[in-house]
Formats: structure tokens, sequence, C-alpha cells
């Protein structure tokens, strides 16, 4: 399961011209699932985005969780974060899971992130055409990969 974090002053998810989501100070969060993603994935990555100290304190320093200064978040499904790249211009993504798989883990991704958070979330629609938009404030971008848990 990989995820990018980022850091927004606002953010919004539209479809088909229409805003399904849409938030002011906390997190984007993207993430792409293969077959190898389990619920022991969903739930040491939602601890550790929701713990990331990655909000300014009041000496202006990175010291706070999304947590500590109750932001909302945004979860969009993302397939293409499991592109290959290594051979031609066309990437692959053949390790990006099929919705029969990738479906139920983003659910329980989503469920497990509004336990972690003490509410609810707002999410994109799995599979949709879905035009993001955001602020990135900082910035600020981290990429988690559960496979490479350091």
């Amino acid at each position: 399961m990989k995820a990018v974090v980022q850091r927004v002053s606002q953010s919004s998810v539209t479809i088909n011209n229409e805003t399904v989501a849409q938030i002011q100070q906390g997190l984007l969060v993207l993430v792409g699932i293969e077959d190898a993603d389990n619920q022991e994935d969903v739930v040491w990555l939602t601890s550790k985005i929701a713990n990331l100290r990655i909000f300014g304190d009041e000496n202006n320093v990175m010291n706070l969780s999304l947590k500590d200064i109750n932001g909302e978040m945004i979860v969009v499904s993302q397939f293409t974060l499991h592109a290959l790249t290594k051979k031609g211009n066309r990437p692959s993504y053949i390790k990006a899971s099929k919705p029969d798989i990738a479906i139920p883990l983003y659910e329980a991704f989503v469920k497990q992130i509004e336990l972690e958070l003490g509410k609810k979330i707002q999410t994109g629609q799995f599979g949709a055409d879905m035009k993001v938009a955001l602020i990135n404030d900082g910035p600020v971008t981290i990429i988690i990969d559960t496979k490479n848990k350091e």
C-alpha cells in the first residue's frame, strides 16, 4: 500500500462538475493498493498518517499531527501510484490491484483512518474520473510505502 500525503491549506475533489469533497487545513491522501496489501497494512498506514507530525507548533516547528490540530482529510484512491516505468514510455499498472481486491481495502482504510481520527473524513469516489485541487501548504509532500516500513 502506498500513500502520498500532502499537507494542504485547502483541497477539493470534483466529479462531473460536482464537488464531492472539500476541506480547509488538513491532509490530502492519495492511496494506491496492490494485491500483496492486507489489513495489517491498513492499520499500520492509517496510524502512521494520523500521527505524522507535519504541522507547525507555536514556534512554527513541525511537531503537531493532524490529530493535534483537529485537521480535516480527503482520501482519494490512486492506482497510478503503482505505475511501473522501467520499460518504455507507457507506464504499466499491472501491480495495482483490480477493484475486487482494492475496493474492500480502500473502504477498510477509510474506516480505520476515521477510527484513528475519531471523526468522519471525506473521500473521492473509487474508479471515478476525479478532478483533485489542492493548495499544498509548505509545500509538504510525503510518500509512505507499507512494504518499506523504516
